[in-house]
């Protein structure tokens, strides 16, 4: 009679004190490429959804979640940007008139819209 682990195709070696371990090894994922948002989406993953956090582990899809949601918050965040100083008026004219100016409300244009794009994308 085969167990459950030998019916799905695995298999055992035999180890050095003479007992069966089962040869178990996490599917191969993609390479990680994620940046910020996706190092801070794995921290709140493995901190506040544990479940979900060891689900994608051990089906080998955390690292392509962690660049997919990286991707979508960096294209999100220049979305936003664009769109804000497009509607604020902050033009290139701006940067080189009173380049501080420029600075400081580019600063605060994109920080608004991290702070959208962590409630929406990195921390649900």
């Amino acid at each position: 009679m085969a167990c459950l682990f030998e019916e799905m195709g695995g298999t055992y070696t035999l180890g050095a004190d003479g007992m069966y371990y089962p040869n178990l090894e996490l599917p191969e994922e993609e390479t990680p490429r994620y940046g910020k948002y996706g190092r801070m989406r794995h921290t709140y993953l493995r901190e506040h959804k544990k479940a979900y956090y060891t689900t994608l582990l051990f089906d080998g899809k955390l690292v392509a979640h962690l660049n997919e949601m990286d991707d979508a918050a960096t294209a999100q965040i220049k979305q936003i940007t664009k769109q804000m100083a497009k509607s604020q008026g902050i033009t290139e004219a701006l940067k080189v008139q009173d380049q501080t100016a420029w600075v400081g409300a580019m600063n605060n244009i994109r920080n608004a819209g991290e702070e959208i794009v962590f409630s929406e994308l990195i921390y649900r």
